[in-house]
């Protein structure tokens, strides 16, 4: 195809000649928001880091739950700030604990919204780690028991989904097994199965106050480093029941959404986390960008690296773009 028999140019003249060619589109079934729910009445706390996100109490969050269904998007992942932390993440698992009471809220509300609950123990633990520690060291084993049962509640209280994001070995196959005994075969498992030790988080550990008290998080999420090691946890996550394996961050890991998707064939979520929306959102504030095509073009390039859904703070902008 060389010029001048070729000119590409020709199919980009104007927008319906660009509409019939263009490879990859972004809907709003693409796209899952996640909440932030607390204790308390009438709470509405704005997060300072992710401008527009808000800590909500269950019946804020039963109000939001509402918009985000009229809105067209199909679901939302709930992360939950208990009203006390412990060291064995008791409320993470209590039948009472807050995100048990808000997915029976929303459910009530609004039923046909599909509810996924972040399964993990940072949010929960008073030292902020994702899993049981014993002098210093992050315990794998005694965790994945934690984080069946943890699972286990969430279904009970409605959840319709679990993810898993704690990076734990073998807590797939755990949850997979606990839910199963519990006739609870057909609820899917979305596994945080290649989730990086990333800079990014930073925003969201504000949002759900959930920073680590001591030392990081490098000992069970992944080295930026690495791709290879993302290709093995997947393959594990599958090999122990995961239905959706998701790569977190996004932005920074196109490059391993795009790996993944072509090794496995499998349903792909990517998570486009808390300091890559802040940057935009920061950016655009002082002018420097075009907050939203910048944002339509971060989505775009999530979703044509290979991402069937995507997890994004954007979720609510980007629906009400596309209505238009």
């Amino acid at each position: 195809m060389r010029f001048p028999l070729y000119r590409p140019r020709r199919l980009r003249a104007n927008e319906g000649f660009r509409s019939l060619i263009r490879e990859t589109t972004v809907t709003v079934d693409d796209l899952i928001y996640p909440l932030f729910v607390r204790p308390g009445s009438g709470v509405r706390n704005p997060i300072r880091s992710m401008p527009g996100c808000y800590q909500l109490s269950v019946d804020e969050l039963i109000k939001e739950a509402n918009e985000v269904k009229a809105l067209g998007i199909p679901g939302v992942i709930l992360f939950g700030i208990p009203e006390k932390k412990d060291e064995v993440a008791s409320e993470a698992y209590a039948d009472d604990g807050i995100i048990q009471r808000a997915v029976r809220a929303i459910k009530e509300s609004t039923p046909e919204l599909l509810i996924i609950t972040d399964c993990c123990l940072c949010e929960y633990t008073s030292h902020g780690h994702c899993g049981l520690v014993k002098d210093g060291v992050i315990l794998n084993d005694p965790t994945i028991e934690l984080l069946a049962r943890q699972a286990l509640s969430q279904v009970r209280a409605g959840a319709d989904m679990v993810a898993p994001s704690d990076m734990m070995d073998g807590r797939v196959k755990a949850i997979r097994e606990t839910l199963d005994q519990e006739d609870y075969s057909h609820i899917p498992i979305m596994s945080y199965s290649a989730k990086y030790a990333s800079a990014f988080y930073g925003p969201f550990r504000e949002a759900a106050e959930s920073p680590p008290q001591f030392g990081d998080r490098r000992s069970y999420q992944m080295d930026p480093a690495n791709s290879d090691e993302a290709i093995r946890e997947v393959a594990l996550d599958l090999e122990e029941g995961a239905d959706i394996v998701m790569v977190k961050p996004a932005l920074a890991y196109l490059d391993i959404i795009y790996r993944v998707k072509v090794e496995f064939g499998v349903p792909v979520a990517a998570y486009n986390v808390s300091g890559e929306y802040a940057m935009v959102k920061g950016a655009a504030q002082l002018g420097w960008i075009d907050g939203g095509e910048v944002m339509r073009e971060v989505l775009l390039s999530i979703k044509r690296a290979g991402a069937d859904i995507i997890l994004t703070y954007f979720a609510k902008e980007m629906a009400r773009f596309l209505a238009k």
